[in-house]
């Protein structure tokens, strides 16, 4: 990372995202700290891929049971939108039967790729036990790797997601 001196403080002219792409190896799971102005996340999920990451995102609204959701086949319902059914169907409404997103990801990795990044953001919604499964994930699935954005910060940092949990 270069740094220019302006004044009394310092501003990262230049980051190359090794250091993150280091913690994430050593650990595999992180928790990150971000400007809620955005673009920090963009340019590192880039810096990731050009270190031979595939990178997945999503949302921690409306995951449900994390393990089911990311490594399992998990049943579920649509809404029901008024509807009734008439005929031996549930009255809740049929279940769709949908394959576990991160194992379908890992199928589909490119034969050059590092491994499966899962970004997930609003992390900070995720209970304890959501959080140290992630946190475990990586020793279960070692190509898989974890980055929790946990909340805002005035600058982008992280640390590992297991001393984030052990923290709050």
């Amino acid at each position: 990372m270069a740094l220019l001196t302006i004044g009394k403080g310092l501003l990262r002219a230049l980051e190359t995202g090794k250091g993150l792409v280091h913690a994430l190896e050593r650990s595999g799971a992180l928790a990150v700290y971000a400007p809620l102005e955005g673009g920090f996340e963009g340019r590192y999920q880039r810096r990731l891929r050009a270190n031979g990451y595939n990178s997945f995102s999503l949302t921690a609204k409306g995951l449900g049971d994390v393990s089911a959701y990311l490594m399992g086949i998990h049943g579920v319902r649509p809404p029901h939108l008024g509807k009734k059914n008439i005929g031996q169907d549930a009255a809740v409404g049929p279940i769709y039967f949908v394959p576990p997103i991160a194992a379908y990801q890992l199928e589909n990795l490119p034969a050059k790729s590092k491994g499966l990044i899962l970004w997930i953001l609003e992390g900070y919604i995720l209970s304890k036990t959501e959080l140290e499964y992630l946190a475990n994930l990586p020793s279960i699935e070692p190509r898989i790797k974890v980055i929790v954005e946990m909340g805002g910060e005035r600058y982008f940092r992280w640390k590992t997601l297991s001393d984030a949990i052990k923290a709050t």
